[in-house]
């Protein structure tokens, strides 16, 4: 059997980012031979761009890799009690690819936010975003990781044994959902 490859989502864009961070301590717990972190610096959807020009490139490239994937892992920031923007738009772009790539994929779904509840209305929300797909969605254990600034180490590390424990059983069963 091939060794497991797992597509990390940040719904942030930037580089240093909480829900970054988590999403490679995820692959670090998961073990993939390949991980790769997706790019979601897509253009807005646009229905007239896309009719005019057709799905662009990167769009391809993101639905691809959730095809390819043998599993994929979203953390979500909590922007004004929901998902942010732009991960909003890599789902709505990527919906709009040929196929389903999201269907029947294992997929473990995370938070990492600024306030005491660790982002658990964006992941509820991003929950029922991910429904039209199909996918197979972990229900658990959750990560909620709340004062997520205060939460890792200089080396990307988490600093609590209870998250780390927490985040290494989600993907451990990540894993077994994924076949390996």
């Amino acid at each position: 059997m091939s060794e497991p490859i797992l597509l990390g989502l940040s719904g942030s864009l930037r580089q240093n980012a909480t829900n970054r961070r988590l999403i490679r301590e995820a692959a670090r717990l998961f073990g993939a031979g390949t991980f790769i972190e997706a790019d979601l610096n897509l253009p807005l959807y646009d229905g007239d761009a896309e009719e005019a020009e057709g799905v662009p490139a990167e769009v391809q490239i993101l639905a691809d890799q959730i095809a390819g994937a043998h599993a994929v892992v979203i953390s979500t920031p909590e922007y004004n009690k929901g998902p942010s923007g732009v991960l909003k738009n890599a789902l709505d772009w990527v919906s709009r690819t040929k196929g389903n790539p999201w269907a029947d994929k294992p997929v473990a779904v995370m938070s990492a936010a600024a306030g005491r509840a660790g982002g658990e209305r964006a992941q509820m929300i991003l929950r029922s975003f991910m429904v039209p797909f199909q996918p197979r969605i972990l229900q658990g254990p959750e990560i909620h990781l709340a004062d997520s600034s205060n939460e890792f180490d200089d080396s990307g590390r988490l600093r609590s044994d209870r998250y780390e424990r927490t985040l290494g059983q989600l993907m451990e069963k990540l894993r077994a959902e994924a076949g390996f």
